[in-house]
């Protein structure tokens, strides 16, 4: 099973701009979910690092599947998994 890391980006609206929708771009594509968490962080932190109005997050999924194996937002410190029973996202401590 191959697991992809997805970044999606919603560029910060120019004034009398209409919104310019949702820019989803996989990353790459590992072997293991745990190589693609791992260079997901990386991503996650740098781009924190940056001073941008852009809203953006990245999730590990399974090629093709609409559920998210781990997510992390720009605007937060917090990663987050989501429980497949409850759908539920559980912020991972």
């Amino acid at each position: 099973m191959a697991f992809e890391l997805v970044e999606f980006c919603e560029p910060a609206p120019e004034p009398g701009r209409p919104f310019a929708g949702t820019h989803e771009t996989i990353v790459d594509t590992y072997d293991t979910e745990a190589e693609a968490i791992t260079h997901g962080r990386r991503v996650w932190r740098e781009a924190r690092e940056v001073r941008s109005t852009d809203v953006m997050w990245w999730v590990v999924r399974v090629p093709g599947e609409s559920l998210a194996r781990w997510i992390a937002d720009k605007a937060s410190d917090v990663e987050q998994i989501l429980d497949l029973r409850t759908n539920e996202l559980i912020p991972v401590r």
